[in-house]
């Protein structure tokens, strides 16, 4: 694909102009005398930590928030939506990292909910939504999205194209993107990405949140860098370095993105032999010592969660044979959990954390022993044992007893993450740990990973075994010791790192070519 070439706009003549935008909660200052800009035809990326205010200033923009100082402006005109619904009837539409589909509903329901057109009896007209919706959904060349199947029966990679085919069905003059690609496939971002391209050159401005920085690189033309709620740094993309950007949004440098402790793998932790499940995978050995983090890359669609649900208990397994530490046969997984296995579900908001509970609850649900006398679980003891890993995963939050719904992105990952390292488990299966994270929170994650592997730090000084999925090559490369690729369910041999690269992975991951 051609790369998109840079449009230079005149900052004077914007689009969209948001001048000296502050907004407070509580004593907090969410953010602090912000200006942003986009033009026609421009894609701004909009880039920072988890909390640093990308969200805030977005639902300001949006409607979703109402500043408490500045002002905006959209083709010149003052723009003050007290809605999503006003800014979508004036073509701004934003779509959220976190998928806010209605399930219930259909596919077409979903891509016109609020905007359905009707006739003088105010009846939806049925036709007008289908053909809308299999115009807009052609875009991505998804026709096997059927405008009348369930959202929530979708993939997860399908719900997201459904997202953004709602924002463009409408029509819209600024589209904002808040990591758009975060559940999608290489070939579902190459559409994305040609989509973009097509819809500048339509004069279509769009603001792009995204932490990875690549992607940032290739699509944007300017790029505006917060930090705690303040502007850093606006600038065009082509004058600043990737290692640049990192530096402005931590505020210090990352030196070693990827930390790599001496692991030695020790005894058999995991074994699985021609695994089986009822559609997923079709077949899958590997073996997985203890002391080494093991990485499965793949497209979507694979088999890869299927893979690890399969050997955690939680779908069906076909055939074949899992063997944890001694104990063959498959399991549920409370079975799992006390045989030392834990998994981080790549869907945490659905799956991995229980929103509406505590940090502390979240984090000891699944082992309450040792929080009080006879079985009883005292508040104290539980905040204690939740305060190590608030400060040793260097989560963000206001106490321990703070509800999960209320953190960053990243920080709720955290917990997850922390409720297998109290629990203390010898073997994690972690799919897309660091999926739709900041920078910081991921170095911190692959930190602990290393740590987790080679037995140092703070996370116990038993080395682990780790089993992890995740659809950035860069990060299996950089923190794996092997990696496994699986393709149409099949899960190739693992080979070392040292052996590998980005190309023959995807190459295997297409079906061109083996990586055994």
């Amino acid at each position: 694909m051609a790369e998109p070439s840079v449009n230079m706009h005149s900052p004077q003549s914007p689009r969209l102009e948001m001048r000296r935008i502050t907004k407070h909660f509580g004593a907090t200052v969410a953010l602090s005398q912000v200006d942003f800009s986009v033009a026609a035809g421009e894609v701004h990326a909009l880039v920072g930590e988890n909390g640093a205010g990308k969200s805030t200033l977005m639902k300001v923009l949006s409607g979703a928030h109402q500043p408490d100082e500045g002002t905006m402006y959209l083709d010149g005109q003052s723009f003050v939506p007290r809605s999503p619904l006003d800014a979508r009837h004036e073509q701004v539409a934003m779509i959220y990292q976190e998928l806010s589909l209605a399930p219930h509903l259909s596919v077409e329901e979903n891509i016109l909910l609020g905007m359905e057109p009707t006739n003088k009896w105010g009846l939806v007209r049925w036709e007008e939504v289908r053909a809308r919706t299999l115009e807009t959904l052609a875009q991505f060349g998804h026709a096997e999205i059927e405008p009348q199947r369930r959202a929530g029966d979708l993939p997860v990679s399908a719900r997201q194209l459904v997202e953004i085919a709602r924002a463009l069905a409408v029509g819209c003059r600024v589209l904002i993107l808040d990591e758009p690609t975060s559940s999608l496939s290489r070939e579902d971002i190459e559409r994305l990405f040609e989509i973009i391209k097509k819809l500048k050159e339509q004069g279509l401005s769009i603001i792009y949140i995204s932490h990875f920085l690549e992607e940032v690189q290739r699509i944007a033309d300017r790029v505006t860098v917060l930090l705690d709620g303040t502007v850093v740094k606006t600038c065009d993309i082509s004058t600043v370095t990737p290692g640049e950007i990192v530096q402005m949004m931590v505020g210090r440098t990352v030196e070693e993105l990827y930390p790599r402790s001496t692991r030695t793998p020790g005894e058999t932790a995991l074994m699985i032999e021609n695994l089986g499940g009822n559609k997923m995978p079709e077949s899958a050995s590997l073996t997985l010592y203890r002391g080494e983090v093991l990485g499965i890359f793949g497209l979507v669609g694979a088999g890869r969660t299927e893979l690890l649900r399969a050997i955690f208990g939680i779908d069906p397994v076909r055939q074949g044979q899992i063997r944890i530490g001694t104990i063959t046969g498959p399991a549920s997984p409370k079975a799992r959990w006390r045989q030392g296995v834990g998994m981080l579900s790549e869907d945490r908001q659905e799956e991995g954390l229980a929103l509406d509970l505590s940090l502390a609850e979240n984090i000891t649900l699944s082992r309450l022993k040792g929080l009080g006398p006879l079985g009883l679980v005292l508040p104290q003891h539980q905040q204690r044992a939740t305060q190590r890993w608030v400060e040793g995963l260097d989560i963000h939050c206001l106490t321990s007893v703070q509800k999960v719904v209320e953190l960053s992105g990243g920080n709720q990952q955290k917990v997850a993450l922390a409720r297998l390292l109290q629990h203390d488990v010898d073997v994690l299966l972690l799919d897309e740990p660091t999926r739709g994270i900041d920078v910081a929170a991921k170095a911190k994650i692959y930190q602990v990973i290393d740590e987790l592997a080679s037995g140092t730090g703070t996370t116990g000084r038993k080395p682990k075994a780790v089993l992890m999925i995740s659809s950035y090559l860069p990060e299996l490369l950089g923190v794996c010791d092997r990696v496994a690729v699986m393709h149409r369910g099949r899960l190739c041999e693992a080979r070392p790192v040292k052996d590998l690269d980005e190309h023959q992975l995807m190459l295997a991951a297409t079906g061109e070519s083996g990586v055994a």
